[in-house]
């Protein structure tokens, strides 16, 4: 088998192989066999039928294109090997010579993975914020403890933010009531937003018994950003008494037995948190640096699938937010336009990033256990709120396990990319990334010396 590569632009070819006919013997007896099953010759017995009698009978040229559809996946593959190509996406094959007996020849163009120069990804330097743990961090996660325990008590005045009100709400549109418009008896926190824009400002003020009409939007359903009549009831109203901070209250919502105790585990939950924070800061900022050291061309046709699968996946989060993305573009104070281009720059640097760990486990010659396999499984079974078991089925099933392999292999590489870099803070301070898992995510430090002692045991 000969084969010959036109590089039509960096990211795609076309592929013209030749195809001896004795290399296509396996797949024409397999032909001629299949075919055999299928007729029925007087004198022959079904799968008996000679090949001559084939030939006669249905014609050679059926033969042929028989064999040719078997054997053209597999000689494909082999001249993309022999090439040293890696496709993208499914070829465009045009068979374009037959020679009974003598030659196949065809021709496929495909999307292949772009050549580029890796850059020295050992010791890349990159810069993160400094970790800063106020005081009014540590009092704001102590207020929502105290929340957590805090009770509701009926009070007989006028609603304020941070009340409790129990609601009644009819949207209507042209004095009919909206389908799916209608709650009773919902308990609400004034000021907590995210439902009916204008119900926080329309609450605040009323008592029980009170009722008002005001104009608002839908946020779900098919009339989703559409006006419509608002009428709330308010059927009482409470509030929220939280207990003291005491040594009695840290006895109660925790191990400890003081508030000095309690205040400080706080302190470190939160610092552990912020250490996180920025590890995960640091791999983005190590592989910012690296994609800057290197200019990768693009298949325009992987970006735009890309482009329309994540734009899909934005619109389906602010529908179940019940968001519109005119809205959404107001609160982030954004344009359209300003959305696209951050969408298509961020689209083109994860996979600018892909091609890169890919080319670093390759060189690396990184490889992939079946506990890798297993873990990661788990891990992305937990993330979608999976059956780990039904989920790895679901991946064997549907052939998704090459896909998990080359997931955990970028991970790898990232991972060994981060333990050389040198990142620091704006302090100066050296950054620990020790830390960092194969997968690319960052390991609490109280996690990862439990799984150390575990496999010393």
């Amino acid at each position: 088998m000969k084969s010959a590569v036109e590089n039509l632009n960096p990211t795609r070819v076309k592929l013209t192989v030749e195809v001896p006919f004795e290399e296509l013997k396996p797949s024409l007896d397999a032909a001629y066999k299949k075919i055999a099953q299928q007729i029925n010759v007087p004198g022959f017995r079904r799968g008996k039928v000679p090949a001559a009698v084939i030939d006669r009978q249905v014609g050679r040229g059926v033969v042929l294109n028989e064999a040719i559809n078997e054997a053209i996946g597999p000689k494909y593959m082999e001249a993309m090997q022999a090439e040293g190509l890696e496709p993208l996406a499914q070829p465009e094959i045009e068979v374009t010579k037959i020679e009974d007996n003598e030659l196949l020849e065809f021709v496929a163009e495909v999307d292949v993975k772009p050549q580029f120069d890796l850059p020295n990804y050992d010791g890349v330097e990159a810069k993160v914020e400094d970790i800063e743990i106020t005081d009014a961090d540590v009092e704001d996660q102590i207020q929502a403890l105290r929340e957590r325990f805090g009770t509701l008590v009926d009070v007989e005045r006028a609603a304020a933010d941070g009340d409790f009100v129990t609601i009644d709400l009819t949207a209507a549109k042209g004095g009919e009531t909206v389908e799916g418009g209608e709650v009773s008896g919902m308990s609400y926190k004034v000021g907590r937003g995210g439902m009916l824009e204008g119900l926080d400002e329309n609450l605040a003020g009323m008592k029980a018994d009170d009722e008002k009409t005001f104009a608002s939007q839908l946020v779900g359903g098919d009339l989703v950003g559409e006006d419509v009549d608002v009428t709330v009831k308010v059927t009482a109203v409470q509030e929220q008494q939280l207990p003291e901070f005491d040594d009695e209250f840290a006895q109660l919502a925790s191990e400890f037995d003081t508030v000095a105790e309690l205040t400080e585990d706080v302190r470190e939950r939160l610092a552990r948190s912020k250490r996180l924070e920025q590890a995960a800061a640091a791999r983005d900022a190590v592989l910012e640096a690296l994609l800057e050291q290197v200019s990768v061309a693009l298949p325009e046709t992987l970006v735009t699938d890309e482009l329309n699968s994540r734009r899909a996946n934005v619109e389906q989060q602010l529908l179940f937010a019940g968001l519109t993305m005119e809205k959404y573009l107001e609160d982030e104070g954004q344009t359209q336009e300003e959305f696209e281009a951050d969408l298509d720059r961020r689209v083109r640097d994860a996979i600018t990033a892909q091609f890169i760990l890919d080319a670093v486990a390759k060189k690396e010659e990184l490889g992939v256990d079946q506990n890798d396999l297993s873990q990661h499984m788990i891990m992305r079974a937990q993330q979608s709120g999976q059956d780990p078991q039904e989920f790895a089925n679901h991946m064997f099933e549907h052939n998704h396990i090459p896909e998990l392999v080359q997931e955990i292999l970028r991970g790898k590489a990232l991972a060994q990319i981060v333990e050389t870099a040198s990142v620091k803070d704006a302090s100066g301070n050296v950054v620990d990334l020790k830390n960092l898992r194969p997968d690319g995510t960052i390991a609490e430090p109280a996690a990862d010396e439990a799984a150390e002692e575990t496999e010393e045991a």
